[in-house]
């Protein structure tokens, strides 16, 4: 049986979640993913087709979904079974800090010989404690490690001595037979996605080889709602102070001075594609505005048909002139948008500069071309932000849905939740947190793996404000989702028996905050670790859609069938037939 070159491997979050009693809080309730957050980066779908183009076996192995769907999978013996050339782990976000590295020793110890790969925005910021680290090989930073990666798999595979070496490949850190740590020039940064490829079929002829549908998926309820990413750039425009990937964190960490972007057409292409395999939406990532002259216009121009359920992105107001011709090229689209706070100080404080005039006009101008519906999201934790200020957003989300939800089905969706568990490394905020009004609690890679286990998400923040402590940002997080939930009833977004659950979630995640500060208080240590497991059964169900539904996010997908299961069985013989081919 023929081994696969690089098992790229998604760890959760806590890598004991089935075992440690830890109230996640709201954390995810504005993703898809739960609070283990099990989906994995974008990066992982085109690293792999990229190297497929080159002759490698490439399987992904999302080990966080297994670990869900089976709360008995060994995990050991699982991993004990791969031989690969290689073990890829992304630590892209920091609240995978502590699983990443988790099964990082977990390969090691069962497979000393094969080199352990990092990657991502929290890689490249810790790149050389990480891989100081006895687990870890070798680390690619950067934001584009397609061809970085290619070269690294080149060597790994070759005669050592021969040809490529380490310190010839661009974007990575090593160590050397010393166990010195060695940092290679960060030199491959790409201009433009033209190297990149994103239709998912790689993924699925993976499937077909491995038969492991669950491992491959990308975070556990796709099978139910198969959205799909479609990435338009790399890099960020905006400068958004307590993001790791603003146009601030992407100069500093990866070198971008600017966006590298996808031809328009070919982005179109690849939405094509995934129409192919999914009634599910597509998401666009990134403001295709900021493209330059006429790249929206091609873009929605080429893409015109694929899919009804289009969902976009503007960071910054938009005209209606883009709405039109969005309405002509997706019917049903779907917008978000990230005004983070109702207060222009606040905002502008954060780094988005416009108005509430702008933001509205921008709302009517897009539900007047055919929105389907406008997603709206705000955030607590912000500077110059305080508790009457998110309380006073709440009001303001209010006047917005009696404006443009009456008279019809509702159409704009309004959300809130706290920038948690951690700021990210990187961030104009992360990086001078005194300038911004922040008090960062934890600055190492270390402390933030160790403050993951926190019994709660309030003890896992890494920051305070200089208008908020923790107790504070918690508290305003519970009473803002309570005042939302009974708005979202009044206005028709949810209904009596969705409001009630909401609200009982919430009350219940405050008590069970009140008694974890209980617990934490008790001096003896071995009482205190059974009194949370005491509770680990009613934290465990309350760590799912605390301050909302998370359905309340997902875009209706009509039709029986979600999945093109006719299209997976032609990959699935086409891959049968590859295999037997090369056998003979």
């Amino acid at each position: 049986m023929k081994h696969d070159d690089l098992i790229l491997i998604h760890a959760p979050s806590v890598y004991d979640f089935r075992k440690e009693s830890i109230l996640y809080g709201p954390v995810s309730d504005l993703v898809p993913s739960t609070p283990v957050f099990e989906m994995y980066p974008i990066g992982f779908t085109t690293l792999a087709e990229y190297l497929e183009r080159d002759g490698f076996r490439v399987r992904i192995i999302n080990l966080a979904v297994l670990m869900m769907k089976d709360r008995d999978f060994a995990v050991e013996p699982f991993l004990q079974r791969l031989r690969p050339k290689a073990f890829g782990i992304d630590l892209h976000w920091m609240p995978h800090a502590h699983g990443s590295l988790a099964v990082a020793s977990l390969l090691k110890k069962l497979h000393p010989d094969i080199p352990v790969i990092f990657g991502g925005f929290s890689s490249t910021y810790f790149h050389e404690e990480l891989v100081a680290r006895p687990e870890v090989d070798y680390v690619l930073r950067g934001d584009s490690t397609e061809e970085p990666m290619r070269l690294l798999m080149r060597y790994i595979s070759g005669p050592r001595g021969k040809g490529e070496i380490p310190a010839e490949i661009p974007n990575l850190s090593w160590k050397n037979p010393a166990a010195e740590v060695q940092v290679n020039p960060l030199t491959y940064i790409p201009p433009n996605l033209d190297h990149v490829r994103l239709d998912y079929s790689q993924v699925v002829r993976s499937v077909v080889r491995n038969r492991d549908l669950g491992g491959a998926l990308p975070f556990i309820d796709w099978l139910r709602y198969p959205i799909m990413a479609a990435l338009s750039c790399r890099g960020c425009a905006c400068r958004c102070r307590t993001c790791g990937g603003s146009a601030m964190a992407m100069d500093s960490m990866c070198k971008r001075d600017r966006p590298a972007y996808r031809d328009p057409s070919e982005l179109a292409a690849d939405i094509w594609s995934m129409a192919r395999w999914s009634r599910g939406p597509v998401f666009v990532l990134g403001d295709i505005r900021f493209g330059g002259d006429n790249y929206a216009e091609t873009f929605l121009s080429k893409v015109k048909g694929a899919t009804d359920q289009l969902i976009l992105e503007v960071l910054t107001p938009a005209p209606q002139s883009f709405f039109k011709l969005l309405g002509e090229a997706a019917p049903d689209f779907i917008l978000q948008m990230s005004p983070e706070s109702h207060d222009e100080k606040v905002r502008a404080a954060f780094g988005r500069n416009y108005n509430n005039e702008e933001l509205e006009a921008t709302i009517a101008a897009a539900l007047a071309e055919g929105c389907k519906r406008f997603d709206l999201f705000f955030m607590i934790g912000l500077p110059e932000q305080t508790y009457d200020s998110v309380m006073e957003t709440v009001e303001y989300c209010g006047r917005l849905m009696e404006r443009f939800n009456t008279g019809g089905a509702p159409r704009l969706f309004p959300f809130i939740s706290p920038f948690a568990p951690f700021l990210d490394p990187g961030s104009e905020v992360f990086n001078d947190p005194e300038r911004y009004g922040y008090k960062l609690r934890w600055r190492s890679l270390e402390e933030h793996r160790q403050a993951l286990v926190q019994p709660s998400w309030k003890h896992v923040l890494n920051y305070e404000t200089r208008w908020m402590n923790r107790d504070e940002i918690a508290n305003a997080t519970y009473e803002a989702g309570l005042r939302f939930n009974q708005l979202k009833l009044k206005y028709g977004l949810i209904g009596e028996q969705q409001a009630a659950a909401t609200e009982e979630r919430i009350r219940r995640a405050i008590r069970l905050m009140g008694r974890i500060d209980e617990i934490l208080a008790e001096p003896d240590e071995q009482l205190r670790a059974e009194l949370l497991q005491a509770v680990k059964g009613q934290v465990d169900d309350a760590n799912i859609s605390t301050v909302c539904d998370k359905r309340e996010l997902e875009a209706q997908i009509s039709g029986l069938w979600k999945i093109n299961f006719l299209r997976g069985f032609q990959v699935a013989v086409s891959e049968m037939w590859r295999g037997f081919c090369s056998k003979n």
